[in-house]
This record gives structure tokens, C-alpha cells and sequence, in this order.
């Protein structure tokens, strides 16, 4: 399991040392200058000059990546040239916010979805099979946008159980902290719910179709026994996929919800930097994104293994 873990992680390393260069050469190495885009058309030439300085643009193409390269496996990525705060300040706060909003989405998502599809599977053409399937295939036609905007109108204009937007912040309490990312979890937690649901029922569906179920039904197991036992450890495989790209969806695409509900996350972070041309602080929001997409995929690969001990031997 440890040599798996190994290998796993250097293909892991790599990935991202080839994203950070890819990353690296959209921001600063295409034809453009950033300097310039960033201080609009009527820059003068000493201002520009001066914020390529100060962005460390100056020296060769290889020198600069090295420079920040070395500069984030340190923690330093460099000062917003919008907010005039290092950029890692920016990220932590932000990251307060959009990660428990994904595991809590997330959360939601797993609650609803696995039973859902457990029990449309282990009753696959019946009326909750049926029920089941229709539900998902609503929750994955609405928009989640557009979902958001009816929960702030039932829940918060209308009930007023739930703020309709803003973040109070950690320091207000765990309760008002999580009172303030519901609804924006369940806007983001239902479609991604309903795709999870039909992958753990047409995965279960294929188990039970396994010989090693029927020999367990002929042993005298009965369907939820057998289901239980021996077919929901043998559908992960494809579950833990489908929940390992949702984190990170969840993490990196809430863009729109942050910004129905504005949440202070980053999302919003990175469409705020993109309107503001603050380069700096996209290249640094993309990077640290990249590196939590890696770091799930490295935890779905092991996930894999704990469940699979054939995938140990590749």
C-alpha cells in the first residue's frame, strides 16, 4: 500500500509541476504584457515599467517561473496589486469560506444521493425506481443559479429562516457560520446529488448482476442482505470518482453561488481579480486550485486501493 501511495504521489507531482508551468506561460509568457493589460490603455510607460518591476517581470522567462515557483513552495505569492496585501492573506480568508461551503455541499450531496440510488437499485423498475430517476434528471436540467435564487426567496425573503446572503465570519459562531452556508449548499449540493444518485444506482445495478451476488443470494442471503454485504463495497469504485471530481467542482466552480449569496470566497475572489486585472492574484487562486484538485485525486487514488486491493498490485 505504502510503494502504491509512493508512485501515486510522484504522477501527483509531477501533474503539478507541469500545471504550474502551463499556468506560468498563460499569465506571463503569451504575447502581452501584464503590466500594461493591468493598468489599462492609458498607462504611461514609467508606470508600466514600474509595476513590471514591482511584479518582477524584468528578468528571462525561466528566471521569473523559478522566482515563482520558489516563492509559493515558500508561502510567497507575491503582493495584490488591487488590494496591496500579500496575496496568501487574500487566500486564507477566502479559503475559510469556500471549502466549508464544499464539504458541506458535499456532505449533502453524499446524504441524499447514495441512499437514493440504493434504493432505486435494489428496486430498479418499480414506481421509487421510477420516482428516483425523474427526480434526478429535474435536479440535474435546473440551473443551480437559478435554483439558488427560489431558495433566497422561500427561505429567506419569505420564511426569513436563513440570511439570503453575506458571511458573518467564523468568529460569529459555528451556528451563524453554517446558517449562512446552507442554502448555498443545498444550491450547489442538489444537482450534484442528482448525478451521484444515478451513477450509485446504474454502478449497483451492475454488482447485482455479478456471480458472486448470485452465489450469495443461493447461500440464502436475501437482496438487501446480498446489497449490503457484498455489492456496495464492489459500486464504489465509480462513486468515489464522481465524488472526488464534485469536491472538486464544488471548491473551484462555485463562482456563480458565491456570488448570488456574495459570499466572500474564492469564487468571487477570482472573478473580482479578473475584472480588476489583478493577474497576480488569478495566477495565485488558479495554482492553489490546481494543487486541491491533485491533492483529492491523490485521496481518491488511495480510496481506490483501500477498496480495492487489486488496483495495490499495478
Amino acid at each position: 500500500m505504502l510503494r502504491y501511495a509512493l508512485s501515486r504521489l510522484l504522477s501527483l507531482g509531477l501533474s503539478l509541476l507541469v500545471a504550474s508551468v502551463a499556468v506560468f506561460a498563460v499569465i506571463e509568457v503569451i504575447p502581452g504584457d501584464p503590466a500594461a493589460f493591468m493598468l489599462g490603455l492609458n498607462a504611461t510607460p514609467e508606470a508600466v515599467a514600474a509595476l513590471r518591476d514591482d511584479l518582477g517581470l524584468t528578468g528571462s522567462a525561466g528566471l521569473r517561473y523559478l522566482n515563482w515557483a520558489g516563492g509559493m513552495l515558500r508561502g510567497d505569492f507575491g503582493v495584490s496589486y488591487t488590494y496591496r496585501v500579500p496575496v496568501a492573506e487574500l487566500l486564507a480568508d477566502r479559503l475559510w469560506v469556500s471549502l466549508p461551503l464544499a464539504v458541506y455541499a458535499l456532505a449533502l450531496s453524499t446524504a441524499i444521493a447514495l441512499p437514493a440510488g440504493m434504493w432505486a437499485a435494489a428496486r430498479r423498475g418499480g414506481a421509487a425506481d421510477i420516482g428516483v430517476m425523474g427526480a434526478t434528471q429535474l435536479g440535474i436540467a435546473v440551473p443551480n443559479f437559478w435554483f439558488a435564487m427560489l431558495l433566497v426567496l422561500l427561505f429567506a425573503v419569505n420564511l426569513r429562516w436563513f440570511p439570503a446572503g453575506g458571511f458573518p465570519g467564523w468568529d460569529g459562531g459555528l451556528m451563524a457560520g453554517l446558517k449562512a452556508l446552507t442554502l448555498p449548499a443545498i444550491a450547489l449540493a442538489l444537482p450534484q446529488a442528482a448525478i451521484l444518485a444515478r451513477v450509485m444506482r446504474s454502478a449497483l445495478i451492475e454488482t447485482l448482476g455479478q456471480d458472486y451476488i448470485r452465489s450469495a443470494r443461493a447461500k440464502g442471503l436475501t437482496r438487501a442482505q446480498a446489497i449490503r454485504r457484498h455489492g456496495i463495497r464492489n459500486a464504489l469504485i465509480p462513486v468515489l470518482t464522481i465524488l472526488g471530481l464534485q469536491f472538486s467542482f464544488l471548491l473551484a466552480g462555485a463562482i456563480i453561488i458565491e456570488n448570488v449569496f456574495y459570499l466572500p470566497g474564492l469564487g468571487r475572489l477570482i472573478f473580482q481579480a479578473i475584472t480588476q486585472r489583478d493577474l497576480i492574484v488569478v495566477e495565485s487562486v488558479v495554482m492553489l486550485l490546481v494543487f486541491a484538485v491533485i491533492c483529492v485525486t491523490f485521496a481518491v487514488d488511495i480510496a481506490y486501493a483501500a477498496v480495492d486491493p487489486r488496483l495495490r498490485r499495478r
